[in-house]
C-alpha cells in the first residue's frame, strides 16, 4: 500500500479547466435557449410610479418584459442567519418597493443576450425618490443590536474589563476602520433554469446546491424532489455564491412564463450590486497591560451596517473572545441600517476584518511597551480558549511563531522605527496571529464498487478550484491502498448524497468524513462478503474477485457523518502571517517584499493544493490591506467603482514569492481524518502583518483600510 495523503498531486479537474471542457452553471447548452437581463434600480430609494415597457416589446426577438406589475406571487425565505439558505429575505418584483441603487427591478427575455441588453435599455421607469441612507457614520444615532452574532450574544463581558482598563500600566485606545469590500470572483454569478412540466432543472454557481433546491423550493411552493440543482465548477466564489440570492429566482420565473430555457448571467456591475458585500466596520480596541506585556483588560467594540430589511452582521469581535489569555473582556457590536443591499460571508467574515483590528492594536501595545511583538503575544497566549473554557483540540500557534520567524528572518528586524532601509527606500517588517474555526457539518457520501474494482464516490459538494475533487480521491485510494487513477469521485449535483454549503473552510472536514467513512464502510462489506478478517494485504485485483465470485456487478453503501454537539474542545486552525515592506518615501507607495506565513491547520491530504489555497488567501489579504475598497456615492447610494478597472485587486506585479511553511498536526478531536479546514485562515491578520510593517518602516501607523499612499506620506 502506497500512502499518498499529503503528497503534492496535481488536480484531477486540471485539464479539463485548462482545456476549456470544464462546464461552468453559464455554459451548459439548451435547445431553443432565452436570454434574460436584470434591469437595476437608478434611485436607492424609493417607489417605482410607473413602467413603460412599449419599446422593449415592441423590438424584434424580445419575448417578455417581466416586473412587479405582472410577476408571479413568491413565498418568503428565511435567511441563513434566521436557520435559512437564504442570502437575503428580499423577494424580486414582490412590490413597487425600492431599497437600493442597482436593485433589479425588471427582466427583459430575448431570443438573444445582444437584443435583451438593448431592449433593457429602452424600459422606462418614473420614481418617487426618497434619500437615501448610506453613510453610516450619519447613522450613529440609529444603531441597534442585534440579535446575535453568529450565534454569540451581541455583547459578551468576562471579569470586570473596564475597570481593568482604567487602572491599567501601559493602555492602547484606538479606532480601526474597515470599508466596503466586494468579492470579484472571476466567474459572475449565473443561472439556467429549464423547466419539464412540473419538474425544475436548474444550473446555478452556487457554494450549496442543497441549500439553492430548499429555497427553490420554498419560494415557488413545489416539492424539493422535483428541482434537481447542477454545480460542479465554480470559477471563485469567495462567500458570494453561498446562500441563494434573489437574482436566482429570476430566469426560474421567466422560463416558466415563456417555457423555454432562460439564462442570466450577472454582469460585472451586478456583482457590486446584488450577491452582498463585505460591510463597513468601525472598531474601537482597548487594550490594557501590565509593565511586564500581560493583558489585564481587552475591550473590542464597534458598529458595521446591515440592509433596510436583513440583519447581517460582519462579526469582526468573535475571534477576540479567544485570541488571548486574559480575565477582562468585553466584546460588543450594533448595526445600522443602510439603503445597501444585503451583505454577506466574505472570505474568513469576522476574522478579517477583526484581527486587523486586534492584531493592530497588539503591535501598538508592542510599541508602548518596548517587547517585540512575538515576544508579547508569547506572553499572552491562550493556553485553553479562555472563552468557552475549553481545551484546544490542538493548538500549534508557538510552533508557527517559531518556524515562521526563522523561516522569515525576524531575528534580523531592527526595532527602532524607520531604521532599515535599501537605498532610498524605507524597509518594514511586521507579523501577526492568524486563526479560524475548525466548523464540521453533516454531510453524506455514497460510495460503490465495480466489478473491474475501480471505486466511484458521490457527494454533492463543489469543486470551488481550491482541490476538493483531488484530496477527496486522495482519501479515497489511501483509505482503500488502491492506485489514485482507479478512484473517482464524483459531485455537484442534488441527484447524489446531502452536502452542506461549501464554505466556513469546512468541506474537507464534513465531506471528507462522510468520504472516509463510506469507503470504509464499503472495504467492510466487501471482506465480509469474502470472508477476509483483514485488508492490508489485498490488491485491488483481490476486490474484483470477491465482487466476481459472489456475481456482483457492483457493491455500494451510503455513510452520513454526523458530529457532536457537545463541546469537549476548542477547535480552531492557527497560524503566523510575517511580512517585509519596502516603500518609496516620497510616493508613499507600499510595495510588499518577501512574505512568509506559517500555518497549523492539522493533518494536510495534498501539499499542492495547501499551499495554493494559503498562497489565494494572504493574495487576497494583501489586497485588503493595500487596494480593495468599494466607493459609495454619498448622494445616489450607487457603487462608483463597481468594475475591475477601479477596484483595484493585487495582480502578478504586486504578490512576491510567498513562503508557506506548513506545521502538521493531526487533530482526531476536529474529526476522523484529522483534518482541520485551510481556505479561510489565510487571509486572517494579513492587513495588520502589512499596517504592521508599514508602521515599523514610516512611523505612521495606518488604523483605516486601504493603506493608500495619501495615509502613508
Amino acid at each position: 500500500m502506497v500512502n499518498i495523503i499529503g503528497k503534492p498531486l496535481n488536480r484531477v479537474d486540471g485539464s479539463l479547466k485548462v482545456t476549456g471542457r470544464a462546464q461552468y452553471s453559464a455554459e451548459f447548452p439548451q435547445e431553443n435557449l432565452a436570454y434574460a437581463v436584470g434591469i437595476p434600480s437608478t434611485i436607492a430609494r424609493g417607489k417605482i410610479k410607473s413602467i413603460d415597457t412599449s419599446a422593449a416589446e415592441s423590438l424584434p426577438g424580445v419575448i417578455k418584459v417581466i416586473t412587479h406589475e405582472n410577476a408571479p406571487k413568491l413565498q418568503p425565505l428565511k435567511t441563513f442567519m434566521q436557520g435559512g439558505t437564504a442570502a437575503e429575505s428580499y423577494l424580486p418584483f414582490q412590490d413597487n418597493s425600492v431599497y437600493y441603487s442597482g436593485e433589479h427591478i425588471g427582466l427583459v427575455i430575448a431570443d438573444s443576450l445582444e437584443q435583451a441588453t438593448y431592449a433593457a435599455s429602452l424600459v422606462q421607469f418614473t420614481y418617487e425618490e426618497e434619500t437615501p441612507i448610506v453613510e453610516m457614520q450619519k447613522q450613529r444615532n440609529e444603531e441597534f443590536e442585534p440579535q446575535t452574532v453568529f450565534g454569540k450574544k451581541p455583547s459578551v463581558i468576562r471579569g470586570n474589563p473596564q475597570d481593568a482598563f482604567n487602572k491599567a500600566d501601559i493602555k492602547v485606545d484606538e479606532i480601526y476602520t474597515t470599508p466596503t469590500e466586494n468579492h470579484n470572483p472571476i466567474e459572475p454569478s449565473a443561472t439556467i433554469a429549464v423547466w419539464d412540466n412540473d419538474t425544475l432543472t436548474v444550473y446555478s454557481s452556487t457554494q450549496a446546491t442543497y441549500g439553492t433546491r430548499k429555497a427553490l423550493a420554498d419560494s415557488l411552493e413545489i416539492p424539493e424532489e422535483n428541482i434537481r440543482v447542477i454545480c460542479q465548477f465554480i470559477g471563485g466564489a469567495f462567500g458570494c455564491k453561498g446562500t441563494f440570492w434573489s437574482h436566482m429566482l429570476l430566469p426560474v420565473i421567466a422560463s416558466r412564463q415563456v417555457n423555454r430555457p432562460v439564462k442570466l448571467v450577472l454582469t460585472r456591475e451586478d456583482m457590486y450590486n446584488v450577491v452582498g458585500h463585505r460591510a463597513e466596520t468601525e472598531q474601537n480596541v482597548k487594550l490594557g497591560a501590565t509593565r511586564e506585556g500581560k493583558l489585564t483588560a481587552i475591550i473590542h467594540d464597534g458598529i458595521t451596517n446591515t440592509s433596510m430589511y436583513d440583519e447581517f452582521v460582519e462579526p469582526f469581535t468573535v475571534a477576540t473572545h479567544m485570541m488571548y489569555a486574559c480575565d477582562n473582556l468585553q466584546a460588543s457590536q450594533r448595526l445600522v441600517r443602510l439603503n445597501r443591499v444585503t451583505p454577506t460571508f466574505m472570505r474568513a467574515p469576522g476574522e478579517a476584518p477583526g484581527i486587523f483590528a486586534i492584531e493592530s492594536a497588539m503591535d501598538e501595545l508592542a510599541y508602548a511597551l518596548k517587547i517585540d511583538p512575538i515576544e508579547l503575544r508569547l506572553i499572552n497566549h491562550a493556553d485553553t480558549d479562555p472563552d468557552e473554557n475549553l481545551p484546544w483540540s490542538s493548538k500549534s500557534l508557538k510552533e508557527c511563531y517559531q518556524i515562521g520567524a526563522e523561516k522569515f528572518g525576524w531575528s534580523k528586524r531592527n526595532p527602532e522605527i524607520g531604521s532599515m532601509r535599501d537605498g532610498r527606500y524605507l524597509i518594514g517588517m511586521g507579523m501577526a496571529t492568524a486563526t479560524y474555526p475548525a466548523f464540521s457539518s453533516p454531510a453524506s457520501a455514497k460510495a460503490k464498487m465495480l466489478s473491474d474494482g475501480s471505486v466511484v464516490v458521490q457527494s454533492s459538494t463543489h469543486e470551488m478550484g481550491g482541490g476538493t475533487a483531488t484530496v477527496m480521491a486522495q482519501l479515497i485510494a489511501d483509505t482503500l491502498g488502491f492506485p489514485f487513477e482507479k478512484v473517482c469521485f464524483e459531485y455537484g449535483d442534488t441527484k447524489l448524497p446531502r452536502a452542506p454549503v461549501s464554505g466556513g473552510s469546512m468541506t474537507i472536514s464534513s465531506v471528507g468524513s462522510a468520504v472516509h467513512g463510506a469507503v470504509k464502510g464499503l472495504q467492510a462489506k466487501i471482506l465480509e462478503l469474502g470472508g477476509i478478517k483483514q485488508s492490508d494485504s489485498l490488491t485491488i485485483e483481490d476486490y474484483a474477485n470477491i465482487l466476481k465470485k459472489n456475481n456482483r456487478e457492483q457493491i455500494e453503501i451510503e455513510y452520513d457523518a454526523k458530529f457532536s454537539q457537545e463541546k469537549e474542545y476548542s477547535k480552531h486552525a492557527f497560524g503566523a502571517q510575517f511580512v517585509e515592506v519596502r516603500i518609496d518615501p516620497d510616493f508613499g507607495e507600499v510595495r510588499i517584499n518577501r512574505y512568509t506565513g506559517a500555518f497549523a491547520c492539522g493533518k494536510i491530504l495534498n501539499h499542492k493544493t495547501a499551499r495554493s489555497q494559503f498562497m489565494g488567501g494572504i493574495i487576497m489579504g494583501i489586497g485588503m490591506a493595500l487596494m480593495e475598497e468599494s466607493v459609495v456615492d454619498p448622494n445616489l447610494g450607487r457603487v462608483m467603482n463597481a468594475n475591475l478597472g477601479e477596484y483595484h485587486v493585487p495582480v502578478n506585479a504586486d504578490i512576491p514569492d510567498i513562503d508557506i511553511e506548513m506545521v502538521e498536526e493531526i487533530d482526531n478531536h476536529v474529526n476522523p481524518i484529522g483534518t482541520k479546514g485551510i481556505g479561510e485562515i489565510g487571509i486572517t491578520g494579513v492587513a495588520a502583518a502589512v499596517a504592521n510593517a508599514v508602521y515599523h518602516a514610516t512611523g505612521k501607523r495606518v488604523r483605516n483600510l486601504p493603506i493608500t499612499p495619501d495615509k502613508v506620506m
